[in-house]
Parts: structure tokens; C-alpha cells; sequence
């Protein structure tokens, strides 16, 4: 008996999309995004302009973009992620689209529906495509794990309570609980 056909999508379905409908293509597969609860959109607003106001005061060239942001993560056009916060040093990679590439630094804030992903398939393909720190956090349990892909140094899982030392920028840390 022959095995069930995979419908394989290209970026032109991820791109066509209905209105209002939110997915991402990984390795030509769709998953569709479920819509964030309210405190996921605290903590992402909170991370977002804490991370953007660090970076004006620093002069820094870098920038953040909070989802719905595109991301191209290896060019290919196979891949194309919506992660909860994207930071971008090389502003080459930014285009109309989004980000051609691997972003400096990723965090995604997980839900129980998207676990599996965040901690999985996320995870490989950000360390393989090149993102030198990616957070992972957690509202439920209240932590936060970082995952330093440059050098494996300060890897390791954070407490909301914690002063969360961000790898990009050894002289900045964040404590989430501050933001709640």
C-alpha cells in the first residue's frame, strides 16, 4: 500500500495566505499560528521596547521587530518563521518582505500549543541557520531559557525573578518580572 501523499507549500502559499490567517513554512509545510493571549502580547510589548530603548541609548545600530515580522531564515524561500521578536545587526538582511536570513537574536514567548515547536523544530533551525541567541519564554512557568549558539557560554534556564543576562550585549540584562 503506497503511503499518503505530504502536499509540500512553497513560499508563494505562505505569501497568499487568506486575510488574517497567520502560518509559517517550514521545510514546505505550513503550521498555522494560533492568535496569542493577552499575556503573551504584554511580554511581548514589554521585551520589545526594553530591547529597543537599551539599544538607542547604546548608539547601537541594531534593530527589533515584534511579530507579525517575516523571516527567511536560511534564503531559500523553504523557510519562512514568524518569531515573537526579531533583532537585526545587519540591516542587509532587512528587506521589503522581512529578514533574509538569520536574525542576531530571537525570543519567542511559548504557550502550551506551541511547545513542541518553540523547544523543537524552532530550535534547530535557529541554531543551524546561524541566530547567535535565541530565549525561549515560558508565561506559565514562568522562565525563560537562553540558549547562547555563538559561544555556548551563560546557556541555561532563568526564573522571571532573575536578572537574565542577554548574550548579544554582555553589559545588559533583563528582568521580566519587572515588566508584569
Amino acid at each position: 500500500m503506497a503511503l499518503p501523499q505530504v502536499k509540500k507549500y512553497t513560499a508563494d502559499d505562505y505569501w497568499n495566505l487568506p486575510e488574517g490567517k497567520r502560518a509559517e513554512l517550514i521545510d514546505d509545510q505550513l503550521y498555522d499560528m494560533a492568535p496569542p493571549s493577552r499575556i503573551h502580547q504584554k511580554i511581548l510589548m514589554e521585551l520589545s521596547g526594553t530591547i529597543r530603548e537599551y539599544i538607542k541609548a547604546q548608539k547601537g545600530s541594531c534593530e527589533v521587530y515584534p511579530a507579525p515580522f517575516a523571516v527567511n531564515l536560511t534564503g531559500n524561500d523553504r523557510t519562512w518563521v514568524e518569531p515573537d521578536i526579531s533583532i537585526i545587526c545587519d540591516k542587509g538582511k532587512l528587506s521589503d518582505r522581512g529578514c533574509e536570513g538569520a536574525p542576531d537574536w530571537i525570543i519567542e514567548i511559548t504557550s502550551p500549543s506551541t511547545q513542541s515547536m518553540d523547544y523543537g523544530i524552532k530550535l534547530f533551525k535557529y541554531r543551524t541557520a546561524g541566530v547567535q541567541e535565541y530565549w525561549i519564554v515560558n508565561p506559565v512557568t514562568r522562565t525563560v531559557n537562553v540558549f547562547d549558539f555563538q559561544n555556548e557560554r551563560q546557556t541555561g534556564m532563568f526564573s522571571f525573578d532573575d536578572e537574565i543576562p542577554v548574550t548579544i550585549y554582555p553589559d545588559f540584562t533583563i528582568k521580566i518580572a519587572d515588566m508584569l
